[in-house]
């Protein structure tokens, strides 16, 4: 018998498969790819919301593990993928300068927020109030660990290609069984896929569409990330990734040529070079209303857990959140309640009065 079935193969199931591995505990990973959100994302990981100067929830706890599970995962599937690059703000005005240098005076934002203004310029990048740095920033290769690790689990033969049938999945007291696989536990990380879980549909998942652009300009020159309205992320070769958008209306990951035009507009704004559109992505991102991950095990079902709503922040949220569900489930350590699904009332009580 498995220890796990783990459903899904984003950022999610990856983190939730490599640590149940590290545990010594066996796996079977299934996937479809209908979900694309791992895949497309930019991969910036950042520990500042720069629109309202706030350190992201739990970012140092995060950011040490997302350091070493990386660079463990680089190591083992012999790939680069955590790019440990510095992000540069762009300032608009003295008072964006002055908002930026009280903020990193605050004892939980001043290891993240330079107090030195970074005064270089870039070849394309009109800056005459020059830029902030953040530090401990960078970008994840998401669509490279996304193929190399499900290239390593086919290898172990731990994978199985298809669309998970919710009916074929029998619940006993102390396992589960899919067609003629049986595991102890299974864990549901399915990013907006979730909504078709007929165990966890309930949940109050939202999803936000994201758009964002691959651009070759060869003038650009730049080996930093830059954000202002857009963020550009130089990935090599003079390519680059901009973005992002966000669609709370529209569920598809079909791009489309309003946000096309936002992105471009916004690009044209920042750089004054050329830039040719390689490729235009779109995917739709777990998000949550409360902004906090769905983690935790069913009300009912004891041995059905899920994983969820890594909303724009899976780059660093997934190693820890992952972490925490299996400490949950082995070693019987209470999830946070702000991340722990029973912190929503109508979904736990919907299985008691149904």
């Amino acid at each position: 018998m498995l220890d796990y079935i783990i459903v899904g193969s984003g950022l999610a199931g990856i983190a939730f498969s490599e640590i149940a591995l590290q545990n010594d505990k066996s796996i079977l990973v299934i996937n479809d790819d209908s979900q694309n959100s791992s895949r497309i994302a930019g991969g910036l990981y950042n520990p500042v919301i720069l629109k309202r100067f706030s350190e992201v929830w739990q970012a140092s706890s995060q950011l040490e593990l997302l350091s070493q599970f990386y660079s463990g995962l680089e190591s083992k599937l012999g790939v680069k993928l955590d790019y440990k690059l510095p992000l540069l703000r762009k300032f608009y005005s003295v008072e964006e300068q002055n908002n930026w240098f009280t903020a990193s005076d605050k004892p939980n934002l001043s290891k993240f927020l330079s107090t030195k203004l970074i005064t270089s310029k870039f070849n394309a990048i009109d800056s005459p109030f020059n830029f902030g740095e953040v530090l401990q920033s960078g970008y994840l290769d998401t669509a490279l660990l996304l193929d190399a690790y499900k290239e390593f689990l086919i290898s172990e033969n731990l994978f199985l290609n298809e669309t998970f049938d919710y009916s074929l999945l029998e619940i006993k007291e102390n396992f589960v069984s899919y067609k003629n696989h049986k595991a102890k536990h299974i864990v549901f990380a399915e990013g907006f896929g979730m909504l078709s879980n007929p165990f966890f549909s309930k949940l109050p998942l939202d999803g936000t569409k994201g758009e964002l652009l691959l651009i070759k300009a060869p003038q650009l020159n730049l080996e930093v990330i830059v954000k202002s309205a857009v963020f550009i992320i130089p990935v090599g070769n003079d390519l680059y990734k901009v973005g992002a958008t966000y669609n709370w209306e529209d569920k598809t990951n079909i791009p489309t040529e309003a946000a096309k035009k936002e992105l471009t507009d916004q690009l044209k704004e920042l750089i004054q070079c050329d830039f040719e559109i390689i490729e235009h992505y779109a995917g739709v991102r777990p998000t949550v209303k409360d902004r906090r991950p769905l983690v935790g095990t069913h009300p009912i079902h004891l041995n059905v857990h899920v994983l969820n709503g890594l909303g724009t922040r899976g780059v660093m949220l997934a190693p820890a959140m992952a972490t925490c569900l299996f400490n949950y489930i082995e070693n019987n350590i209470p999830l946070d309640p702000i991340i722990d699904i029973k912190r929503i009332k109508n979904f736990v009580s919907s299985f008691y009065h149904s």
